[in-house]
């Protein structure tokens, strides 16, 4: 089976060229990264949460994720400068294609109730991003592994100019977008 940066290659490219009738091979959009992110409020007070949640986005995505801290201090949530508030992962190239591929093919799949994925979450300049509700539909995390279910953001960075070119992309590679 060809892979998706393959697949892309082959078979996206021409279609696209030919959808928006592109000149050069450089206007067609191509994916350049895809962020995932997840806030965690909890992990202030909670070192464990914190731990946890780093080791299943790193088992989810291939990498090691990055800590994000607060810059300034919130009383009201009580949380200093300094203090961990969440995690980011930017992947790109290889680790990219394999991670989009698998969050096509396997972990949308698996959501309950999936109608498919909202196509109005375009950013006016091709970006798509989602939110997952929990870290179970990705075959990677083990059920009895897990402390709490959380969520986490997913963007996708096109080089797309307009949505409906973003659009097209992700579409041809297989996003199951819902019908509105």
């Amino acid at each position: 089976m060809a892979t998706l940066k393959q697949r892309y290659e082959k078979e996206i490219v021409p279609k696209l060229k030919e959808q928006f009738g592109y000149t050069n091979i450089h206007q067609v959009p191509k994916l350049v990264k895809v962020t995932v992110n997840r806030g965690l409020g909890e992990a202030s007070q909670n070192a464990k949460a914190l731990e946890s949640s780093l080791s299943e986005i790193a088992v989810i995505t291939g990498q090691k994720p990055v800590v994000t801290r607060s810059k300034k201090a919130i009383a009201g949530f009580k949380i200093r400068e300094g203090m961990p508030v969440g995690m980011a992962v930017t992947l790109r190239r290889e680790r990219m294609y394999a991670f989009v591929d698998r969050l096509l093919n396997l972990a949308l799949p698996r959501i309950r109730d999936f109608r498919g994925v909202n196509p109005k979450s375009f950013d006016g300049r091709g970006n798509y991003t989602l939110g997952v509700r929990e870290q179970l539909i990705f075959p990677e995390v083990s059920y009895d592994k897990i402390d709490q279910i959380r969520g986490m953001d997913i963007s996708i960075v096109t080089t797309a100019m307009t949505d409906e070119e973003g659009r097209a992309l992700l579409k041809e590679m297989g996003m199951p977008f819902r019908d509105n």
